[in-house]
């Protein structure tokens, strides 16, 4: 499953000179829709869950991504250590 905020997040930093994705949509397409990954729309009770997260995360996308992971019980994938100081199962591989 992957959440589409990932792919909103994608979009907005491709400029920045760290992006670690230049083209967003040829990643999507490769990862995501060819492979036929599952993809988590953003609901009402993500956002409530995303009001009730301490501000810990200075990136609203991260904190969208694991107010997502708790909603829906579900493990991020990221090499951010910060993410599980929320209580969310976080793997990186």
């Amino acid at each position: 499953m992957c959440q589409a905020g990932l792919y909103w997040e994608l979009v907005l930093k491709k400029n920045r000179q760290a992006t670690p994705v230049k083209d967003p949509l040829a990643w999507w397409n490769r990862h995501v829709t060819r492979a036929a990954v599952e993809v988590l729309p953003m609901r009402v009770a993500h956002v409530d869950r995303l009001n009730a997260l301490e501000p810990w995360h200075a990136d609203p996308f991260d904190r969208m991504l694991v107010a997502q992971a708790l909603a829906e019980n579900c493990t991020l994938i990221s090499r951010d250590p910060l993410l599980a100081s929320y209580g969310v199962p976080v793997v990186w591989s």
